[in-house]
């Protein structure tokens, strides 16, 4: 915490014969400071700050002697050299590497957004790309750019704006909206919008935390027209229990392609969707799911015991190891927490075939690459997740592609009552109430 004080004492000016400068001398507690100007003008324009401050009875610091209001402002960071701290300190913190690239590709949305107008700008696109590969994360920043790269990193470094600037509220306003359109000028997702916005907001709050700004400028603001509430799920989304038969059976016929084919892909990956439609797991839940997690009664229902998740790192620097995976906690849990969660007699029967068809891993997993012995590639399970079945001659007509299942996440939202093999008719979660497959 910096030391500040009231005891101030501001002299006159000092302007040695000597010397052709003119020099501001003051005191605050014991400390004494001084600060010399090539001009006069420029002296007493400095020592008027000084009284000023001092009139409104701000406190000033000890160390450096200045008013905290202009100590801020000298101490102040650019968007870009905030940005560059936050991601320093998520690395040192060993945050986890999803968190990092979420903050890196962010962040690198929002920087070029914040600039001076200065002449010869870079392509947006283009700087966008470089903060996203090579300024911001920190294993790449030592790698050798080309002329134009080196020049595009310049221009950002020298028009990147102070943080003070979000202060008014129509420049902050500005940025929120520009956060809303691509590099190209096209509109981002909701979803997208919502990321873009935490992560800058984030960084602010660890700006806030270091003394950079005074309060973080972002905190309750919203725009106008904008409309906040309880997110719900697509209902063209979900999927009911004959499609979801229908999607596990198609699943099956999925071949592998390239190099090394494997027949079984699709019997291997049948048992996987099967834990996302009928159990409500998430895919890094379900591939961390081991022999020992589950309870497999001969009849009825059975039990899933979720310790953690294996979530797949898209780029290899943003794990410490160069990991293609990251074993973490359960989401929004403690790591030593355990969630059972409860599967219907249709999922006990797929678990117990696919256990009796393939063997496990050499860490006892169920579900993982054929060649690796690692996770189940993302391409994989996206590419069979969705459309599994859709045939050629399907594409050729060129019907209007349908909502289900649209993304391998969205299986989650298969409530418990619309389970394949599951008779029981229930009505939908009324307010207040959750979903069992959760």
């Amino acid at each position: 915490m910096t030391e500040t004080t009231y005891r101030v004492s501001i002299w006159q000016l000092s302007s040695p014969a000597k010397r052709r400068r003119h020099g501001v001398r003051w005191k605050t507690d014991t400390e004494e400071h001084s600060e010399w100007y090539p001009t006069k003008r420029l002296a007493e324009s400095f020592r008027a700050d000084l009284l000023r401050a001092q009139r409104a009875g701000e406190a000033f610091e000890v160390g450096s002697g200045l008013p905290v209001s202009m100590a801020r402002k000298r101490a102040s960071r650019t968007l870009l050299e905030a940005a560059t701290a936050y991601v320093d300190w998520l690395w040192s913190s060993d945050a986890p590497p999803n968190t990092r690239k979420a903050a890196v590709t962010n962040l690198a949305a929002a920087i070029p957004l914040f600039v001076r107008q200065l002449d010869h700008g870079p392509d947006p696109a283009l700087a966008q790309r470089l903060l996203a590969t090579r300024v911001l994360p920190v294993p790449q920043r030592d790698l050798v750019l080309s002329p134009e790269e080196t020049a595009v990193v310049s221009w950002l470094r020298r028009a990147s704006r102070p943080l003070g600037d979000l202060g008014n509220d129509l420049t902050a306003s500005e940025l929120l909206r520009a956060l809303a359109s691509t590099a190209t000028g096209h509109r981002v997702t909701s979803s997208t919008l919502d990321k873009r916005r935490a992560v800058l907001h984030r960084t602010l709050e660890f700006a806030r935390a270091a003394g950079w700004v005074e309060s973080n400028p972002l905190t309750g603001r919203r725009l106008t027209g904008e409309t906040t509430g309880v997110q719900v799920v697509d209902p063209r989304v979900v999927v009911n229990p004959a499609q979801a038969r229908q999607l596990l059976a198609a699943v099956t016929y999925v071949i592998s392609r390239g190099r090394s084919r494997d027949p079984d892909r699709g019997a291997r990956l049948r048992a996987f969707f099967a834990c996302l439609y009928c159990g409500g797991l998430r895919p890094g839940e379900a591939q961390n799911l081991t022999e020992n997690d589950m309870e497999l009664p001969g009849e009825g229902w059975g039990r899933l015991l979720l310790a953690g998740a294996r979530s797949e790192v898209s780029g290899s620097y943003y794990a410490g190891s160069g990991s293609r995976y990251h074993a973490r906690p359960l989401k929004r849990r403690r790591p030593e927490e355990v969630r059972p969660v409860p599967i219907p007699p249709a999922l006990v029967a797929i678990l117990r075939e696919h256990l009796e068809m393939f063997p496990t891993a050499p860490d006892g997993r169920l579900f993982f690459g054929a060649e690796s012995a690692q996770n189940v590639p993302g391409s994989v399970t996206r590419g069979s997740g969705s459309r599994p079945g859709r045939s050629v001659s399907a594409r050729r007509r060129r019907r209007p592609r349908s909502r289900v299942a649209r993304t391998t996440y969205a299986t989650r939202r298969c409530r418990a009552g619309s389970l394949p093999g599951s008779h029981r008719r229930r009505s939908p979660p009324g307010p207040g109430t959750r979903s069992r497959s959760c």
